[in-house]
C-alpha cells in the first residue's frame, strides 16, 4: 500500500504539480479538489484523517499544535511540514522519496519537518 497525500490550502500548488509531473502514479490530492480553502486546521486534519491521507502543509506556526491536539484523541495518517523557502523541486524530490521508500503505517500520528 502506498501513501496518499493531501495538500493543505497553504501549500504551494507548484509542489503538487512537480510531484505529479515526475510520477503521475502518486496519489496527491490538491486542496482545491478536497475543498479545503477557508477550513480551520482542525477540520483539515479531520478530513485528511477520514480520507486516509498524509497532510502536506507549509503551516509550521499553527498546524503542529492542532496536530498534537488532534492526535491526542484521534489517529492521523500524519503531517508533513514543508518549509516555505524550500524550492518546489527540492520539496517534490523529498515527497517522492517518502512515497517510494516508506509506507503509510510509518507515518501514522507522526509529524515530520522536511529539512532545509
Amino acid at each position: 500500500m502506498k501513501i496518499r497525500f493531501q495538500a493543505d490550502a497553504d501549500l504551494n500548488h507548484v509542489i503538487v504539480l512537480a510531484v505529479l509531473r515526475r510520477d503521475p502514479t502518486v496519489d496527491f490530492r490538491a486542496a482545491t479538489v478536497a475543498g479545503l480553502a477557508g477550513l480551520a486546521d482542525e477540520e483539515v486534519l479531520a478530513l485528511s484523517a477520514r480520507d486516509g491521507r498524509l497532510l502536506v502543509s507549509h503551516d509550521h506556526r499553527t498546524m503542529p499544535q492542532h496536530f498534537a491536539r488532534f492526535t491526542a484523541e484521534n489517529s492521523s495518517p500524519g503531517l508533513l511540514i514543508v518549509p516555505q523557502h524550500l524550492a518546489p523541486t527540492s520539496a517534490a524530490e523529498d515527497i517522492l522519496l517518502i512515497w517510494h521508500a516508506t509506507n503509510p503505517m510509518e507515518w501514522t500520528d507522526r509529524l515530520y519537518y522536511l529539512p532545509v
